[in-house]
């Protein structure tokens, strides 16, 4: 994020404005509907320039710039075709400490202005930096055609309960919680109609007979193999209504910034050696936070019902009368393989797919190997890199071929995503520097990732480790020559 956010009161504050031509009658409406004191610099006015300063909306204070009348100001901004004036200003206000936008330049901006949908007193702001102003005008298009006009009448009439609210419901989740009710429902509905009265009265009727709550609910959110754009519009929903979010290490910067802004998160992290919380501690603060009334999401990397304990965890909160929902997710045998482009079936290469996982409850914990040895089968791993040597050697051991083709999808449908491509006899070399999180993939389904790695972001290693150029097709003597 290149541009801290935030909407500045301008009532009555004093801004300059230089230039009073076209473009900057655009900024001066902008400014004067938000109150702001304009104070104009310009040789020439523009005809409506010329009314306003009749009618005393603006203030002619000079014809030539000077850094002087920066004293005072609030804002600065430069809309001339003068570059070179355009130029002075900003560094005048530079050197003055002042925030200065020179219009159509990024370059000599220290604050831009956003495209804005306006709901007074709800507005949304959208901005690309300065980059692309054209496409946060027409996502602001998009924008304005979803939300209703009545939008704004509602929030000036929340604004007017808002202390009384506060009042009556002592934390901040139970008055989170009654908004949200109410915005969804018959109130809005009723300002929607013109009935503002009939909406206040529901209001305090909803206020009266609120019951204050008992318990919360724990909800189960699958977070995906790290790709933002995978997760279910459910998860969404969940992460951005949350009161709490506990966390897998495994999941990613871009599905965590997805979650509510003002959600406590609490990493309940778990990586193969290097436990940060204890299962047990994570099972308890489901309990306690459910307990206090808080709507918990726990979040985790993947499907939660995927090797991922969320049958245990949901197990603990029916023990304990927790309220509790489960949103899958794509999990990562079915994201990473799709992202490499190595499907886990296909009529001429594999008739099933088996998942596991390389981490057992218990290290005796022994499995059916002959079976996980079979052709044309897709074998799938979970956690596996530290012991791909006792995978390798268990497998060609049952009778599956050394030439077996392998895959390494490290950080799977993640714009560093990597894929490292060899045979089964190279399993244990291939995982070696192969960077964590990873899933192994074995089979002859693998060898069609030549054909179908599509997403571009990944690159693939050959069994000698050199990155391939992932421009370019990767040839399929990749495989056959490792044969």
């Amino acid at each position: 994020m290149n541009h801290f956010a935030l909407f500045a009161d301008l009532q009555q504050r004093p801004v300059l404005l230089v230039g009073a031509g076209h473009v900057a009658e655009r900024k001066a409406q902008a400014l004067l509907r938000a109150g702001a004191q304009v104070y104009v610099v310009a040789a020439q006015l523009s005809v409506v320039f010329k009314d306003w300063l009749k009618q005393g909306v603006v203030i002619h204070v000079a014809t030539q710039f000077q850094p002087e009348q920066l004293e005072g100001k609030f804002l600065v901004v430069a809309a001339t075709d003068d570059e070179v004036l355009n130029r002075q200003v900003f560094e005048a206000a530079q050197a003055q400490a002042k925030l200065c936008n020179v219009v159509d330049n990024p370059a000599l901006c220290s604050y831009i202005v956003p495209a804005v949908i306006d709901r007074a007193p709800l507005q949304i702001a959208i901005s690309s930096g300065g980059q692309a102003p054209v496409l946060a005008r027409l996502w602001r298009e998009k924008i304005e055609a979803l939300l209703p006009q009545h939008m704004g009448r509602v929030a000036s009439l929340a604004g007017q309960w808002r202390t009384k609210v506060k009042q009556s419901l002592a934390t901040l989740t139970e008055r989170r919680r009654f908004w949200e009710g109410l915005f969804t429902g018959t109130f809005a509905d009723l300002v929607e109609r013109g009935d503002e009265k009939g909406a206040a009265d529901f209001l305090q009727e909803s206020l009266s007979a609120h019951i204050p709550l008992q318990k919360g609910e724990v909800i189960l959110v699958g977070a995906g193999p790290g790709d933002a754009g995978l997760l279910s519009l459910k998860a969404l929903q969940a992460m951005q209504a949350a009161d709490v979010v506990l966390y897998d290490a495994l999941v990613s910067d871009a599905v965590l910034d997805l979650v509510r802004r003002d959600a406590d998160k609490i990493c309940v992290g778990k990586r193969a050696g290097a436990h940060q919380v204890i299962q047990e501690r994570t099972n308890q603060l489901m309990i306690e936070l459910a307990s206090q009334g808080k709507r918990v999401v726990r979040l985790k990397g993947g499907d939660p019902f995927v090797f991922g304990r969320g049958g245990e965890e949901a197990q603990e909160l029916v023990q304990a009368g927790v309220a509790y929902k489960i949103i899958p997710a794509v999990t990562a045998a079915l994201g990473a393989t799709a992202y490499a482009g190595i499907p886990l079936t296909h009529r001429d290469y594999a008739q099933t797919a088996v998942f596991i996982t390389g981490h057992g409850q218990r290290d005796e914990d022994e499995l059916e190997w002959s079976t996980l040895a079979r052709s044309k089968q897709t074998l799938v791993i979970y956690m596996g890199s530290l012991k791909s040597a006792h995978i390798q050697e268990k497998l060609i051991a049952h009778g599956r071929a050394e030439d077996t083709p392998v895959a390494i999808i490290s950080n799977g449908t993640c714009e560093n995503q990597t894929v490292r491509i060899g045979r089964l006899d190279q399993l244990a070399d291939l995982a070696l520097d192969a960077p964590k999180p990873a899933l192994i993939v074995i089979g002859e389904v693998v060898q069609l990732h030549h054909q179908l790695d599509w997403f571009k972001g990944a690159a693939t290693i050959s069994p000698d480790y050199s990155v391939l150029n992932v421009a370019e097709p990767v040839e399929s003597s990749v495989i056959s020559q490792a044969a």
